[in-house]
């Protein structure tokens, strides 16, 4: 085991040396983060920034009382999201998706540990919450080939050391997502694994002050990439020869610019690929007077995820009646569903109540009605009445949640879907509305 910690201050630093989030004002700094940008769009915006070290102290205490609520030694995580989440550290989050080569153990008496990737520890070490780095949580088949159980024994017997020295006798384990090879070698050596997913997604959900100025910060970039993306698709599709590919582009490239990470899913389409929803985007050239809808799911500035959707109308000509209408009907059902979040509504009561999708939308509604949202989708999932399972969300809204409200209304055997979406915390005595961007005029007739 190695100590890679630094101290990489300048002498005598001053408030110069910061930046407003508290990150280091340092051209060459390793962790990553907006863009200069995004720092002036938001002042210009009137936006406070967050504290990044009161937010990672705070998601940090929060972790730690999920392990002692739980009566747990120790959560083990292997998914990127909660890594991030639990350290504010990345590296190649979508490669490490489907590489588990990086890990983090979090020990209920909050000493944390860190392996990554051999050739880059300094990705950790600005991050003064991690106390131990080390190296050889890699046992997936492209990496150890027939030896990933061995492999997998190592890292085990790392976990066990740690472990007694600051669990003690305390073998139940929380662990999120583990190979085959590792869950069998932490249980060879007397280790009872819990469900990890359940701590991580339970504490992530209630969002600390810092984490919601960061998502507005992080709201405030999508929406001014959703605009320039709607600006380039407006000039370019009367003009011919513009791809569903062309205008997704656009809003990589804008959240790229100001510091943004990755987009999630490729769900933009244009007129009759509306119809089902979920197809992705391609090369289909856009045509004037057509419908283009799209859910942004992306993963933007401070890693935060900003879900929202919106429908618009391309060209010169009037929409149709039944677009009109299903527009109309799209806006309800959000709008009713955001009326009723506040704290101690239950999961239950949103999923049975609330405004009802017309016969003709039913059999390709969406899979939700409102899901949580953080770092990612996350919990809870609140289902339409025929999706509800008994006891799976047994659980209330609570302030410092965030729900994305969804509409997609799509006529059975149509050209057309609409689909809608907004980002809602809930506040202390009701809820608010994150998302400004407008709904096309075009659509309300």
């Amino acid at each position: 085991m190695t100590d890679y910690h630094r101290d990489r201050r300048k002498i005598d630093p001053t408030r110069a040396d910061r930046l407003g989030d508290g990150s280091p004002n340092d051209n060459d700094r390793v962790e990553i983060g907006p863009t200069q940008l995004a720092f002036r769009e938001w002042q210009a915006a009137g936006l406070a920034l967050p504290n990044l070290e009161r937010m990672r102290e705070y998601r940090w205490n929060r972790l730690t009382q999920g392990l002692v609520d739980r009566g747990y030694g120790g959560l083990l995580m292997f998914d990127p999201l909660n890594i991030r989440y639990a350290t504010d550290t990345t590296n190649m989050q979508l490669w490490n998706t489907h590489n588990p080569f990086r890990a983090c153990l979090l020990c209920a008496d909050g000493h944390m540990v860190m392996w990554e990737y051999k050739n880059s520890p300094f990705l950790v070490t600005f991050n003064p919450l991690v106390k131990e780095l080390r190296s050889g949580a890699t046992f997936f088949y492209n990496s150890t080939g027939d030896k990933g159980r061995e492999a997998a024994a190592g890292f085990a017997a790392q976990v066990d050391e740690i472990m007694r020295a600051h669990a003690g006798s305390n073998r139940r384990l929380a662990v999120d997502k583990i190979m085959v090879h590792g869950l069998r070698a932490l249980e060879a050596i007397g280790f009872t694994v819990e469900e990890g997913e359940e701590v991580t997604e339970r504490v992530r959900a209630i969002k600390g002050p810092d984490e919601i100025l960061a998502m507005r910060c992080a709201h405030h970039a999508c929406e001014a990439g959703i605009a320039e993306m709607e600006q380039a698709t407006r000039a370019g599709v009367p003009k011919g020869g513009m791809s569903e590919d062309d205008i997704w582009s656009e809003l990589h490239k804008a959240n790229i610019k100001r510091g943004g990470e990755w987009i999630e899913t490729r769900l933009l389409a244009s007129g009759p690929r509306t119809n089902p929803w979920f197809q992705e985007c391609g090369p289909r050239i856009v045509q004037n007077n057509e419908i283009v809808a799209f859910d942004t799911d992306l993963i933007g500035c401070y890693g935060f995820c900003i879900d929202i959707s919106r429908t618009w109308w391309i060209g010169d000509q009037r929409p149709t009646n039944a677009m009109i209408s299903a527009f109309h009907h799209a806006r309800d059902h959000i709008a009713d569903h955001q009326a009723r979040l506040k704290p101690g509504v239950s999961i239950r009561e949103l999923v049975f109540g609330g405004h009802q999708l017309d016969a003709q939308y039913w059999a390709q509604k969406y899979s939700c009605k409102m899901h949580g949202v953080g770092l990612c989708d996350e919990w809870p999932y609140v289902h339409y009445p025929d999706g509800w399972m008994e006891g799976a969300f047994d659980a209330v809204l609570e302030p410092g949640m965030v729900l994305c409200a969804e509409a997609l209304v799509s006529p059975e055997g149509g050209d057309f879907s609409i689909k809608l979406e907004n980002q809602i915390l809930i506040t202390e005595t009701g809820c608010e509305n994150l998302t400004r961007y407008p709904f096309d005029a075009r659509l309300m007739g």
